[in-house]
């Protein structure tokens, strides 16, 4: 788009999934250029939905529908869900702050027959209302303002904003309100949403520059989630397990780039559009130049099993991943599920480490990767890379690898989710400072909810006796 470049800079997490309170602040100030976030904790604590949020973010920003399935992600007991993010944009005229939030909750359609349960059952669906955007300008004072909040029965307020980035005359005001409630009904955002941008970009050129400014943000952060923003989460690192690999790339050409995902049947020849084999094929180079030292000897190749026409008419090429490692090739489906794993994950990571512009989440990051090979790689992205990565891992070679100031760890505490640790000195290895606070407990809240070997093993012993 231009040299300009996006941060996520915070999260707050309010009634979603456990977490009823969870701040995070992505700023980790240090002579690095690349922003690493590694959360850690025990199971059920909180770190798949920190991924979760930031994968409902992408759907919104890109004006896409929510998934139905994220409509049983506000927490037990609660009726809606608060998410609010915070980004940093860096234009040629300086750096822009800017927190976008919203309320979703569970609506339900008509119902449906359900034929796997043989029953009529009411379809769920996401309703996403109540959105904001706060905007900072460039400048000495940098104040946080509304420039658009929906939490109203008018389009959205300020007035004065709405006056000056949507006009002021009746019809105006009719089609943006009709906009704005088939939005929320469909599960979308209507800020980021393409009909309410399209309105934004007419006679753009006879808005005050304050308004310039203001869209030309909205549009970066679309720009973002559809180019720059890559989720991987668990339900992706499961497909590996059976025998699928999914491989999410961003490819820059000359004049525009592109941002793609595919999923490979490692069982059979997949069909790819002919157009996107080059692409797979120049991505596949570059990882290989990464694989093989990683992996010494292994490079992976791309077998050609000819075309084939797809039922919408296009042409595709069917392909099969191959292993190569010592002039000896093999299908990729016959290495481990670990080698899987980085080759799904390694181009993410390779443009993590290159650009700036770009956030990397994924969800049990070393599933199956070897404990030494991950802090090696991670220590290398975090020291030298430029981009941003977020991950969860249940690992804890990473602490020992890379800054603490990097590393955030669930709490036992809904309420307040996601703490980093305290009175941690510079020599301390933070893989024992936390084994250690697991037992003693020095921390203001508590890391692990403890469990009681005794009772453990009566209860395996009570299991034996029923089975």
């Amino acid at each position: 788009m231009d040299s300009s470049v996006v941060r996520l800079t915070g999260i707050e997490l309010t009634n979603f999934k456990n977490v009823e309170k969870g701040v995070i602040s992505l700023n980790s100030k240090g002579p690095y250029n690349a922003s690493i976030l590694g959360v850690y904790g025990q199971n059920g604590s909180g770190k798949s939905a920190l991924i979760d949020a930031i994968s409902l973010l992408r759907y919104l920003i890109i004006g896409a529908k929510v998934p139905s399935y994220f409509a049983d992600y506000t927490t037990i007991d609660c009726s809606t869900s608060h998410l609010k993010f915070f980004f940093s944009v860096e234009f040629d005229d300086g750096q822009y702050d800017m927190s976008y939030e919203f309320d979703f909750m569970q609506l339900y359609n008509n119902k449906v027959f359900d034929a796997s349960k043989n029953n009529w059952e009411e379809e769920k669906r996401v309703s996403v209302y109540n959105e904001r955007l706060k905007i900072a300008l460039p400048g000495e004072k940098k104040r946080m303002m509304d420039v658009i909040n929906t939490d109203s029965n008018k389009v959205f307020a300020p007035e004065s904003k709405f006056r000056d980035i949507c006009g002021d005359s009746d019809n105006t005001f009719t089609d943006y309100l009709v906009l704005k409630k088939l939005a929320s009904q469909e599960g979308r955002s209507f800020i980021f949403s393409a009909d309410f941008i399209k309105k934004l970009e007419n006679n753009v050129e006879e808005k005050k520059e304050d308004v310039k400014k203001y869209i030309r943000l909205i549009e970066r952060i679309v720009f973002y989630g559809r180019m720059e923003l890559f989720i991987l989460n668990s339900v992706s690192s499961g497909y590996v397990n059976l025998n699928y690999l999914p491989m999410m790339f961003k490819y820059d050409f000359p004049e525009q780039g592109i941002a793609a995902s595919i999923l490979l049947d490692m069982d059979h020849p997949t069909p790819v559009l002919k157009e996107r084999l080059n692409i797979i094929s120049k991505v596949i180079e570059g990882m290989n130049i990464v694989l093989e030292k990683i992996i010494p000897g292994m490079t992976i190749e791309v077998r050609d099993y000819g075309d084939e026409t797809l039922k919408d008419g296009h042409l595709a090429t069917r392909i099969e991943l191959m292993s190569k490692r010592n002039s000896k090739i093999i299908p990729l489906k016959y290495e481990s599920d670990g080698i899987k794993k980085i080759i799904s994950i390694l181009d993410l990571l390779i443009i993590a480490y290159n650009t700036q512009s770009i956030t990397v989440a994924i969800d049990e990051l070393d599933s199956g990767v070897f404990e030494y090979l991950l802090g090696e790689i991670l220590k290398i992205i975090s020291e030298q890379g430029r981009g941003q990565l977020i991950f969860t891992s249940h690992n804890l070679r990473p602490l020992e690898t890379i800054d603490k100031r990097f590393i955030v760890f669930t709490t036992t505490n809904p309420l307040n989710r996601y703490v980093r640790m305290k009175h941690v000195m510079a020599n301390n290895n933070l893989r024992d400072f936390y084994y250690r606070d697991i037992s003693v407990g020095t921390q203001d809240e508590e890391l692990y909810d403890y469990t009681d070997n005794a009772k453990i093993a009566m209860a395996f012993r009570k299991a034996g006796e029923i089975l």
